[in-house]
Parts: structure tokens; C-alpha cells; sequence
């Protein structure tokens, strides 16, 4: 008589033996392509590990020839406008500005008398004129500057100035935005959101430790980029996101758009004769060393700079096939496939427009300066100032417009696989087997209408649906 309505929690039902099989395949699979990629990639990481040797390094100091030559902190205590003579250019020559220029005959020059931090009467510091004209100081501000008032031939000179700017101090403001992220990251996400800034860390150090003194060294670009890429992959998604089926799901789908990625930026680099020449920062490193390939590093950061965006779009792909099908386990896999990509072309469609303002962005001056010559769109997109950004853009966005489906496609295959839903669960997916022939369906005693709801109660009751969609998860994770 009651049978009708039982309310056992038959999302936490033992999975049948066929689920369990299913399961362990598909996990078994998962792992033999995973761990020997994993085991080959830290291998090579092993093999092309920096030595640290800095040998046939050469850093032209600019203050190597001045014994007795410091930078000094302190903080501005006023602002006075003055006239020089040629003090902005023996500034430049101090400072090793090629680009500083020598002010007019009777112009004004900006000077700070600052108190130092190591104690002192203030000093009287000449700020470049550039950093006057764009951005000012203003008494109050915390500045570094270079004091070469006990330097050798520094200030003997008439003129000569010997406390000189060199950069503002940001230490203050960089903690706080970092204390506030990190508080808000925490905040939201929580555990998750720590376990990812965490492996933040970890993938900065890989950069640091790995890749940057592996490009210095000359080791190759294509493959340093895809073994450190693909150990910061491996490290963050598993620290952030657990070991399950669903995050190895998104790191293989990771590893194919980083594959890809990786031939674009191969051939484009070469194609488009990306050298990095007529760039202050690619002239010193080739002075620096021989070692130093300039176009091996614009490889290297067409891959490592959609490491972010890719990620994001995986793991989201990933995310979205399970959810999917926790809500809908009776969906087929076309249809689980087809629902699943329709959330892709719109994360597509955004995660383009996200990487396209991002290079925007970074690279505001050279566009103004482009719109004020009036050049041709065509000649600006293919200049040298202007070609390497729209290539980052255009290589990192197939690499993760292709991710998408094949990310999808490997979700769904997986969870089909450790889905099955195990005995019992048809009804915890709102679908009641139907009664036995010549049985009498249960009858509300409220209203003396036959009960067609499923075991979760009456209609239009939800009390119980956490409860069954945590059930399924249990199913699924094992």
C-alpha cells in the first residue's frame, strides 16, 4: 500500500556494477594519457633545466665608472620650476636616457627638495622633464632618485645635477590592490579562489625559475614555452580546481589549444618576420647576451599570454557538460554535445572581444601615435609596432576557438562513461518507473487524485532537490 511512495535518498544509491565499470574505464583512460604526458613533460622540464651559468652576460651598468653612486628614497616636500642650463642632458647621460633632451636656452626646469628617508636635510632633486610635463610631482609624493653627490667627476661640474629622479615609489598602493584582490578572490570563491591564488604563485615561479633564465641561455623557444606552459597548466588546474574527471577532462582540452597555439605562433613568428627590431627593451637584451633570441621570445609570449584565457574557457566548458547533465542525466549524448557548445559560442564570442581590448589596451600609445600620422589601417596592422599585437591576438584566439569543441566533445564522452546512473536513479532524475501490470497507482489522500509526481514529493515541492542534485554529483565523482 505504500509502496508508491517511498522516500529512501536514492541519489546516494550504490552505483550498479556496469556503472562501476563504466567509471573505472573511462578513468583509466583518462589517467594513460594523462600520466605519461605528465611524466614526458617533467622530464623535458628536467633536461632543459637553466644551469644558472651567466657567462658571456654583459650588463653595461651606467653607473659602473662612478664609485660612490647610490639610489636614495624620500619623500617630496615641495616643487620649484627654475631655469637650467644642461642639466636635463647630463640628467639623461646619469640616468642612461638616450631619449632625454637637452632643454632650450632659458627654459625652466622642475626640482623636488626631498627629505630623504635615511635622514637629512632635503636635497634637491631634478625631475625629468618628460615625467614634469606628462604626469607632474607634487609635494607628498615618494620618489627614488640618484644621488651622486659622492660620486667621482659627478658633480663637479657647473650645472652638473646631483640628486636626479629616477622612479616613483608604488610599494604601498601595489600591496593594497594586491590585499584587496586577494581578500576579494577569497571572499567569493573561497577555498577555491585560495587554492588558485596559490597556484598563481606557483606558475610565477615556473616563469621565473624556468622559462626566463631558459631564454636567456638560448635553449629552444617552441619547446621551452610548451613544457613550462604545460607544467603551470597541470599545477593550477589540479591545485585549484581537485584531481577528478572533470578538470583532467579541461586539461586535456588545455593541451590541445595549447598545442595549437603553439604551431600559430611557430609559423607566425616566422612568416610574419616578427624580430622585434626598433624596440628600446629588444636592443638592450641583444647587447646583453648573443644567447638571446628576440623573435624565440615573442614566441615564447604569443603562447604564454593566452595561457589565462584558455584556461578559462576549458575548465568553463568542462564545468558546463557535467552541470548539464546533473540536471538532465537522460539527455543524449548529441543533445548533452549540442547544449553544451551553445554556452561555448557565447563564451567565444566574449573571450575574443576580452583578448582583443586587452592588446588594445597595452598598446593605447602606438595607436594614438598611428591616428595622428594618418597612415593606412592596412600599413598600421602590418607595422612593426602594431603587427605583433594583432598576431597575439589573432593566434591566441583559434587556439581557444578550437578548444571549445574538442573540450566539449571529451566531456561528453567522459560523462556518459562515469554516468551511468546506477539502480534507482530514474526516479531521481523525475522520471518514476511505471507501475506493474494490474497495479493500482497510489492515491493523494488529501485529494483522492492519483500521484504522478515523482518520489521527491507533491508537485511544485523543491525541499528536496539540493539533496538529490548532491546525490547525483556522489554518483558521479564515486
Amino acid at each position: 500500500m505504500g509502496a508508491g511512495h517511498s522516500h529512501a535518498h536514492l541519489g546516494h544509491a550504490e552505483p550498479t556494477p556496469q556503472a562501476l565499470a563504466a567509471r573505472k574505464k573511462a578513468n583509466w583512460i583518462l589517467a594513460a594519457i594523462l600520466i605519461p604526458l605528465t611524466l614526458l613533460t617533467l622530464a623535458a622540464m628536467v633536461l632543459m633545466w637553466p644551469s644558472g651559468n651567466k657567462e658571456g652576460i654583459t650588463l653595461a651598468s651606467p653607473y659602473a665608472a662612478a664609485p660612490g653612486v647610490t639610489f636614495d628614497t624620500g619623500k617630496i616636500q615641495r616643487v620649484v620650476v627654475g631655469s637650467c642650463t644642461d642639466g636635463a642632458a647630463q640628467q639623461g647621460q646619469a640616468t642612461g636616457d638616450t631619449t632625454a633632451q637637452a632643454p632650450q636656452p632659458g627654459s625652466d626646469c622642475t626640482f623636488a627638495y626631498t627629505e630623504p628617508d635615511k635622514g637629512g636635510s632635503p636635497v634637491k632633486v631634478v625631475i625629468n622633464p618628460d615625467v614634469a610635463k606628462s604626469h607632474g610631482v607634487k609635494a607628498g609624493d615618494n620618489i627614488r632618485y640618484l644621488n651622486l653627490s659622492k660620486a667621482q667627476g659627478a658633480s663637479g661640474g657647473q650645472g652638473t645635477p646631483a640628486y636626479v629622479f629616477v622612479d616613483f615609489v608604488r610599494t604601498l598602493p601595489i600591496i593594497f590592490l594586491a590585499v584587496l584582490y586577494a581578500v576579494v578572490v577569497i571572499a567569493v570563491a573561497r577555498w577555491r579562489g585560495l587554492r588558485a591564488i596559490i597556484g598563481l604563485v606557483g606558475a610565477y615561479a615556473v616563469l621565473v625559475s624556468f622559462l626566463l633564465p631558459g631564454l636567456v641561455e638560448g635553449k629552444p623557444p617552441l619547446l621551452l614555452a610548451l613544457v613550462g606552459s604545460t607544467v603551470i597548466m597541470i599545477g593550477v588546474l589540479y591545485f585549484a580546481h581537485g584531481f577528478s574527471a572533470r578538470t583532467s577532462t579541461a586539461l586535456l582540452g588545455t593541451m590541445f589549444g595549447l598545442a595549437i597555439t603553439a604551431l600559430l605562433a611557430a609559423w607566425a613568428t616566422d612568416a610574419a618576420n616578427l624580430a622585434g627590431v626598433g624596440s628600446h627593451d629588444a636592443a638592450t637584451l641583444t647587447n646583453i647576451s648573443d644567447n638571446i633570441s628576440i623573435s624565440g621570445i615573442i614566441l615564447c609570449g604569443l603562447i604564454i599570454s593566452g595561457l589565462g584565457v584558455l584556461n578559462d574557457v576549458t575548465i568553463t566548458q568542462s564545468s558546463a557538460v557535467w552541470e548539464l547533465w546533473e540536471l538532465a542525466p537522460e539527455t543524449s549524448a548529441r543533445q548533452l554535445f549540442a547544449s553544451a557548445m551553445r554556452i561555448g559560442r557565447d563564451h567565444i564570442a566574449s573571450t575574443v572581444y576580452t583578448i582583443a581590448f586587452a592588446y588594445a589596451g597595452a598598446a593605447l600609445p602606438i595607436l594614438i601615435i598611428v591616428m595622428l600620422y594618418e597612415r593606412p589601417l592596412g600599413d598600421a596592422l602590418t607595422s612593426a609596432e602594431l603587427s605583433e599585437e594583432v598576431i597575439r591576438t589573432l593566434v591566441g584566439s583559434v587556439g581557444l576557438v578550437l578548444a571549445v569543441p574538442v573540450t566539449t566533445l571529451i566531456a561528453v564522452l567522459v560523462v556518459k562513461a562515469t554516468g551511468v546512473k546506477s539502480a534507482g536513479q530514474a526516479r531521481v532524475s523525475g522520471t518514476r518507473p511505471a507501475p506493474a501490470a494490474g497495479a493500482t497507482p497510489a492515491v493523494d489522500p488529501a485529494t483522492g487524485a492519483a500521484d504522478t509526481q515523482d518520489d521527491g514529493g507533491p508537485a511544485g515541492n523543491t525541499e528536496t532537490a539540493p539533496e538529490t542534485r548532491r546525490g547525483r554529483r556522489a554518483a558521479v565523482r564515486g
